[in-house]
């Protein structure tokens, strides 16, 4: 089975078939990728590097995605699809290091909730993590995210609630005030 990425390298005709549709529909959908892609990371340059190639693929795939019944649905599959191949193959070849000596601050270290959250998440198996950041950062409903995974709208609301009660249980998130 070929790469899609090598593909668009080794065939200069796809680079110029793609126009000015594919380009307002990148521009249009660039920030919804990437903060989907984050939520499945919890890694900013990462996101960015899976809806890159997230793109690299719909373009190969234009005439395919621009014909579907739902483009967005059709380049959610294609970020899970790379996030968790991005996650399988770092599985087994990253080897955690050292922590550096000096503590690295980044944007989430600025918010503790968010930290909290984002390390809640990571602890989730990739599938609960996806249907977790479909349904509360995507705002889809079960019958979207069952699609996007290939799944049941039964099995969405199985992994969710088994998702939720692994986040409640998490001492760092705590119960949170009432609003």
């Amino acid at each position: 089975m070929s790469d899609p990425l090598d593909e668009l390298a080794a065939n200069p005709d796809v680079i110029s078939a793609g126009g000015e549709d594919f380009s307002a529909f990148v521009v249009s959908r660039w920030p919804g990728l990437v903060r989907l892609a984050f939520g499945l990371t919890g890694d900013r340059w990462a996101a960015e590097d899976i809806a890159q190639a997230t793109l690299a693929r719909a373009y190969v795939a234009w005439r395919r995605v621009s014909r579907a019944a739902d483009p967005d649905a059709y380049l959610r599959r294609i970020v899970i699809n790379t996030s968790h191949r991005r996650f399988r193959r770092h599985r087994v070849t990253e080897q955690p290091g050292d922590p550096p000596e000096t503590a690295v601050e980044g944007p989430a270290d600025l918010v503790g909730e968010r930290a909290a959250l984002l390390a809640a998440l990571r602890q989730l198996p990739p599938r609960q993590r996806a249907v977790v950041v479909l349904r509360y950062w995507e705002d889809l409903t079960d019958t979207q995210i069952a699609a996007a995974l290939g799944c049941s709208p039964g099995t969405v609301r199985s992994q969710l609630s088994r998702a939720l009660a692994k986040l409640r249980e998490d001492p760092a998130l705590g119960e949170g005030e009432e609003r």
